[in-house]
């Protein structure tokens, strides 16, 4: 094996001001909750609704369900949020102090809604000619007022929690695409020219390729945490979609039992062997340029906890002049550490 990838961009190592977290690739992720709560409050408390026919104020914020996180996956942001929300109006029509109350019900407040989507749904707590004047008021009136508060919302969610998600590269504060691969990059000449045969792996017994050469393997043992559930993870190394989103590269991949996969245009290729939906993958897995017929074995395992899943790799027959490249590989290229 010469080298990870084969001069794919994808493959580059791409220093981190900070020394952590290479290409983004580990799933971070920011709780929004306590910081959504306070700012909805704010944002929606004392809000006036004021027409020809009357005024109306939003005096409380009665009831917030509902929670928000803000996640990086593989260097893209993305925003998760559900609401559930009451509010508590008082109002007067114009010519009269007769004070009329009521409540309004944002039911679905989400990231799968637009916010010309959102419900806002108005009763008043009795029945007569004004506070019927007052509900209409607030649904034809006040609903666009409330949906602009929301939008206000979004935009600050994503503002405020975009800081920190996306690391900077070490010679610039914003996160860029890896460039074609320069092989005078120091991190890129670490990788493809580390020594071979050295190591922390298990040396195995001696493998026979098709041709008959006999091959010295070892094995490779590590153990990742990820900030995502089991499913989701497992998605990410199995789905063609988020491989290839993963990758950015061309994919292709049968994640069947006896299916294929080619990754990182051509570089990488094998076989599932076993497949656990969320838990386990089993896989023939080889580089293009190791020896015709070799095979490594490479079994992943994912044990979901409360807050994060553990990942664990074993994998054996790694051609033993190609362990350490194997090792970073890994290391730099999927897990970023």
């Amino acid at each position: 094996m010469a080298k990870w990838g084969e001069g794919d961009p994808r493959w580059i190592v791409e220093e981190r001001a900070d020394a952590k977290n290479v290409n983004n690739w580990h799933w971070t992720e920011k709780n929004a909750t306590p910081w959504s709560k306070e700012r909805l409050k704010t944002l929606l408390k004392d809000l006036e609704i004021e027409t020809d026919e009357g005024k109306v104020k939003i005096t409380d914020v009665s009831k917030i369900d509902g929670d928000a996180y803000a996640n990086n996956r593989k260097g893209k942001l993305i925003f998760f949020y559900e609401w559930v929300i009451t509010l508590d109006w008082t109002g007067t029509v114009t010519n009269s102090d007769k004070i009329w109350k009521g409540k309004i019900e944002i039911p679905n407040l989400s990231e799968e809604n637009d916010v010309e989507e959102v419900d806002v749904l108005v009763t008043a707590e009795k029945s007569s000619d004004e506070s019927y004047q007052l509900k209409e008021m607030v649904r034809s009136v006040g609903t666009a007022l409330i949906r602009e508060k929301m939008s206000q919302y979004i935009t600050e969610l994503r503002q405020e929690f975009t800081q920190g998600m996306i690391l900077p590269s070490k010679d610039s504060p914003v996160l860029q695409r890896a460039s074609p691969v320069n092989q005078n990059n120091e991190a890129f000449s670490a990788v493809v020219n580390a020594p071979a045969g050295s190591g922390d792996g298990n040396k195995n017994e001696t493998n026979t390729t098709k041709v008959g050469c006999p091959i010295s393997t070892k094995k490779l043992t590590m153990k990742e945490e990820f900030l995502t559930t089991g499913e989701e993870l497992y998605a990410a190394l199995t789905e063609q979609q988020r491989l290839e989103a993963f990758t950015q590269g061309s994919v292709k991949v049968d994640a069947s039992r006896g299916g294929t996969f080619v990754l990182f245009n051509g570089n990488v290729t094998g076989r599932f062997q076993e497949l656990v939906s969320d838990e386990k993958i089993v896989m023939q897995w080889r580089f293009k340029s190791w020896p015709e017929g070799h095979h490594s074995k490479v079994t992943i395992t994912l044990d979901q906890k409360d807050d994060r899943t553990e990942l664990t790799l074993t994998q054996t027959g790694i051609p033993e002049e190609d362990f350490e490249r194997t090792k970073e590989g890994w290391k730099q290229f999927y897990w970023g550490t």
